[in-house]
């Protein structure tokens, strides 16, 4: 299977163009979609993806200029020539100005995403582990996405996928973070997003057993106790009970 670098060309349903005015530090230079095909530019750098039955084959990175297949096995039976798809994608720029015509400038309902944090496995202090920002609801599909731990911004142990695909023409977006969990330590996933007023923060801590207060242990000890001696005298009782009655005549 050989996907054409001409695919690109079908970018004519222009998604969002120029930037909004609350934009702030989201930049992007523009966007379009066609059929299974995304693209997105923004400062010196961008993506390309190809979907597959609403999986995603590979994507571009634009400043590097190579493609990186989601999974290596995919690149034993397909191939995808960046160059040609940059090629494509430099005649779509050449044509911005048509494609904005044509869209009567109607700029694309930003959608506010939603976000949920998860540990990739239980929890255990001390232990290596990694927490997941599950990012989705995206459009237009151009976010800034920023862990930070106690308040302070991480940039080691991070990493990221590019933008998936979903059947509702939205996005949906994964950040890694690998940490060490500490009793001291909590963590939040900032996302910027046009749809959202302001930056939206996703809290995580670990969730660890909370220790029974003195007063309650103290409880605790003294009704086990107060059931053990109810058993032992009951348990007197019974043996008392079955002595006399196999003394007693027939």
């Amino acid at each position: 299977m050989v996907l054409s670098g001409g695919l690109v060309l079908g970018l004519h349903t222009l998604m969002t163009l120029l930037r909004p005015q609350a934009a702030g530090a989201i930049k992007a230079d523009h966007m379009g979609s066609y059929g299974p095909a995304f693209y997105q530019s923004y400062d010196a750098s961008g993506q390309f993806t190809y979907d597959f039955d609403g999986e995603q084959l590979f994507s571009v990175d634009l400043k590097k200029r190579e493609a990186v297949w989601r999974l290596p096995e995919f690149g034993n039976f397909a191939y995808f020539d960046p160059q040609s798809g940059l090629a494509s994608i430099a005649m779509i720029k050449a044509h911005l100005d048509v494609l904005v015509e044509r869209s009567n400038r109607t700029r694309a309902t930003n959608v506010p995403p939603r976000v949920t944090i998860l540990p990739k496995s239980r929890v255990e202090l001390g232990q290596p582990n990694v927490l997941i920002c599950i990012v989705d609801n995206i459009f237009p599909p151009v976010i800034n996405i920023t862990w930070l731990r106690n308040g302070q911004t991480v940039t080691e142990g991070v990493a990221q996928t590019s933008f998936y695909a979903q059947p509702d023409h939205l996005f949906r977006k994964f950040h890694y973070l690998t940490f060490v969990p500490s009793a001291d330590d909590f963590y939040d996933c900032r996302v910027e997003h046009w749809g959202l007023d302001k930056p939206l923060f996703k809290h995580w801590e670990p969730q660890m057993p909370t220790p029974l207060p003195d007063t309650t242990g103290t409880l605790v000890c003294a009704l086990g106790l107060a059931l053990g001696l109810v058993g032992f005298l009951v348990g007197i009782v019974l043996i008392i009970t079955g002595s006399r009655l196999s003394r007693a005549p027939r």
